[in-house]
């Protein structure tokens, strides 16, 4: 859930691409808007590099430098295009959405020829206007990660910006809703499938080879879209690495309103309550039903947005990182017990990992007393299988609270079973804004082995059982984590962990798939 004021620190490198226009002033228009159809073929392609241009210019920068150490140097060129295509809203409604697709090119034998296909979900955003394809926004580190790590390797890279982004027909963005994310991802794959054969450079083709991954967000996409696409074939997805994502939400909200808020809450807080509010109908009557009063007047229609998300801080519209009011609720239900349980779990813990979630009084939080109380009974009486440690993790029976019915209906744990292509489950243990408990859970709940699923934790000491590029990556890690340290001192650490193992989770991704 990464957002976009924390920067992948080690690749934070800006780009200045040579722009292009569209290769064909002829690109055939549809006039239909069934789902995962190309608008226009073949698609604006914005900018190209060669190999060694792209390497010059990563290595032009320090920071540009440590991506290439982590990625490799580029064996192919990069052609990037910019795509509209067809999708549907949570309600199933037709709307238009735009992505990226990165095509490698050159004469290098894993550049032409029948190539394997990445499908990346991308993190939290709170830039409306945020496009991944246009890596030569200085800003999205996300896209140029992106074409380092796969596409200048010989893979062929489709990026969806999502619904609610970017030139997007619908207004909001439906947050961590599974079944419209990965349909949304499907839709994407299926249009830029439409375009390869119709590029400027048509030696890379589809190879029949799918991978799936993203972070953050990203990775609870790419695992809702894993799942998806299982249901339609067994054999669509050849591998998948979901990359640090809340997976488990109705946990993770729990473990939120219990007492844990984890650090960017606030963002994600009204993007989740916007989304299930448009699919579901039923998370407020009014948005004062769930937020202070000094916060309510708008929030609904608040994020993504195209003012800056430190404007937004700094206009008193979000507070940056107090979530619930310093002054808890008085539980008062006539149950001693419960209204015990709930006075221990609901007052402010300053031993937690982030404990600045909670206002200073008299100011006060972004979630209002009254909303959190009847989310935590509702919590306690219908408990969640993994807040307790019960085997298997079971999900909350029968929740009443609406957003708990809304975090349980989108929990991966509803995906019984599990992948049957081989999966990494990849993240850090000390992250403090999607708890690795989420990716542990995940695991739990599948039950399955190595070599189908497979967990890595980039921050703990090498394993005998790692493997030379593992110990590589985890060291790697923890050099970076030392800089930050010597730079900014445990703060530092703390604030930009989630995004500083982005890098290293999706080169441990790109190993897995090297696999296969």
């Amino acid at each position: 859930m990464r957002i976009n004021s924390l920067r992948l620190v080690a690749v934070s490198a800006a780009l200045v691409l040579a722009a292009c226009g569209s290769d064909s002033p002829t690109s055939t228009i549809v006039s239909t808007n069934t789902r995962g159809t190309l608008v226009a073929n073949p698609p604006l392609r914005i900018a190209s590099l060669t190999s060694q241009d792209f390497t010059a210019q990563l290595g032009a920068s320090a920071s540009g430098q440590q991506l290439l150490a982590l990625a490799g140097a580029p064996a192919c060129g990069v052609d990037f295009h910019y795509y509209t295509y067809w999708s549907v809203d949570p309600k199933g409604t037709p709307i238009s959405n735009t992505a990226a697709l990165m095509v490698p090119t050159g004469s290098a034998a894993p550049c032409t020829g029948g190539r394997p296909i990445v499908l990346y979900a991308h993190g939290t955003q709170t830039d409306k206007t945020a496009n991944i394809a246009d890596v030569t926004n200085p800003n999205n580190s996300e896209g140029v990660l992106l074409a380092a790590m796969f596409a200048a390797q010989g893979f062929i890279v489709v990026a969806p910006n999502y619904a609610g982004y970017d030139a997007s027909s619908l207004s909001y963005h439906p947050y961590v809703n599974a079944d419209q994310n990965s349909k949304d991802m499907i839709d994407a794959l299926a249009a830029a499938r439409q375009a390869l054969g119709h590029l400027a450079a048509d030696a890379a083709t589809d190879g029949g080879k799918l991978f799936v991954t993203g972070y953050s967000e990203g990775g609870y996409v790419a695992m809702a879209t894993e799942r998806a696409l299982q249901a339609i074939s067994p054999t669509a997805v050849t591998a998948a690495a979901p990359l640090s994502g809340p997976y488990a939400m109705e946990w993770l909200g729990d473990s939120i309103f219990l007492g844990n808020p984890n650090i960017g809450s606030t963002v994600f807080a009204p993007l989740i309550t916007t989304s299930y509010q448009n699919a579901y109908g039923n998370i407020y009557s009014t948005p004062g039903d769930v937020y202070d009063p000094r916060y309510a007047t708008g929030i609904d229609t608040l994020l993504p947005s195209a003012t800056p998300i430190a404007t937004i801080f700094g206009e008193g519209k979000l507070p940056q990182t107090t979530l619930f009011n310093g002054v808890p609720p008085v539980p008062n239900t006539g149950n001693a017990m419960l209204d015990g349980q709930l006075t221990a779990v609901l007052a402010p813990n300053p031993n937690l990992p982030f404990s600045l979630g909670f206002s200073t009084p008299p100011a006060p939080g972004l979630i209002n007393n009254n909303y959190r109380l009847g989310y935590a009974i509702d919590a306690l009486l219908n408990p969640d299988g993994a807040i307790f440690g019960i085997p298997g993790t079971p999900l909350a029976v029968s929740p009443a609270q609406t957003l708990r019915q809304a975090l349980k209906l989108n929990d991966m744990r509803q995906w019984v079973g599990g992948p049957t292509s081989p999966t990494l489950l990849c993240g850090g243990d000390l992250d403090p804004t999607v708890y690795f408990n989420d990716t542990l859970i995940m695991a739990g709940f599948w039950g399955l082995p190595p070599p189908l699923v497979n967990t890595l934790d980039v921050s703990q000491p090498p394993q005998v059982t790692d493997s030379p590029g593992t110990v590589a990556l985890k060291g790697a890690f923890a050099a970076t984590e030392a800089q930050i340290f010597a730079a900014g001192g445990q703060a530092a650490v703390v604030e930009s962990y989630h995004a500083t193992v982005a890098p290293f989770c999706v080169a441990a991704a790109r190993g897995f798939f090297d696999l296969f």
